[in-house]
């Protein structure tokens, strides 16, 4: 077992609480924040608000809660919240609260390749064809799509940041950096009627009022009501998906599907990579590879026997 040091005896070092709210002031992309803030709240559930920073300085004792909480999530969930948990405690040693790693009792798990993660054209078009989702709904799937944006950055959209007569958006990428995204016919047809007039406020909103708790900057002033979560997208679209495909799929498989039929269609590297708001070609890769469909029409159209 190896050591636990404890921490540095200054009166400077802040409570759990006191150390999760000034992590929470150095990140500054929203879509993050909410991601790791699942993280944070629940570490400080468990420890208590008013609990010493030491509290997570034992490696045993972090990997114990960190295990009871998370070690059934399939590998992605895992390897998302050991993200949040290394950016937080990574953050607490360069201030100097803690003096060692105590995430160093756990491990990222590998996640197994996934070849088969995008719709085909067929799927696609039945999902965003289908008129019985509400407007907003749509509106957000045919964003997704067509822009190949991630979810996250979709959701993030205020009306300010909109452009549309170039049909075009600036957004914060994965990591904070600003880009823009571009969409097609279908999402500018439809994006007007969403927006009815309305000059500021999110993008994408909830059916109901905000309760007072929702920061400022997530509530459109003029109907009241906050701006869509991650969480209640995926659902609508998860069911949106099984009674139109018979089964369900992901936000982030029309970013995959978007990419894929954009590959297959002969986009460039550069242009996948501007499209995806990608840094990596390696990060590109398994999103530009060509479907089954795509691999067997181009089988038939070079068949010698083809007529």
């Amino acid at each position: 077992m190896g050591t636990v040091h404890a921490l540095p005896a200054r009166s400077d070092v802040p409570a759990l609480d006191a150390a999760i709210h000034a992590y929470r002031a150095s990140v500054a992309d929203a879509g993050t924040l909410r991601t790791y803030g699942v993280v944070l709240d629940r570490l400080a559930a468990h420890f208590g608000d008013n609990a010493s920073l030491e509290a997570v300085a034992d490696p045993d004792r972090l990997a114990a809660w960190f295990t009871s909480q998370w070690g059934d999530s399939a590998p992605r969930t895992w390897n998302t919240r050991m993200n949040a948990l290394h950016s937080a405690t990574g953050y607490w040693r360069a201030q100097g609260w803690l003096v060692d790693d105590p995430t160093v009792r756990l491990r990222m798990r590998s996640t197994p390749a996934d070849r088969d993660r995008g719709l085909s054209r067929e799927q696609i078009a039945s999902l965003l064809a289908d008129k019985t989702a509400a407007l907003r709904d749509r509106v957000l799937w045919h964003l997704l799509y067509e822009t190949a944006a991630r979810a996250e950055e979709a959701l993030r959209l205020d009306v300010r940041d909109l452009d549309m007569p170039a049909r075009t958006a600036r957004t914060r990428r994965k990591g904070g950096a600003r880009d823009v995204i571009a969409w097609q016919t279908g999402t500018a047809r439809l994006l007007p009627r969403l927006l009815a007039g309305r000059r500021s406020g999110p993008v994408f909103l909830t059916d109901r009022r905000a309760r007072p708790s929702v920061a400022v900057a997530d509530i459109d002033l003029t109907t009241g009501r906050a701006r869509l979560s991650y969480r209640r997208a995926a659902e609508l679209f998860e069911e949106h998906t099984v009674r139109v495909l018979g089964e369900k799929a992901t936000l982030h498989q029309l970013r995959h599907s978007s990419l894929t039929h954009a590959a297959e269609d002969g986009a460039s590297t550069p242009m996948l990579m501007t499209l995806s708001g990608h840094t990596s070609v390696r990060s590109l890769a398994k999103y530009a590879r060509p479907s089954a469909e795509a691999l067997a029409r181009w089988q038939a159209e070079r068949d010698p026997a083809r007529r």
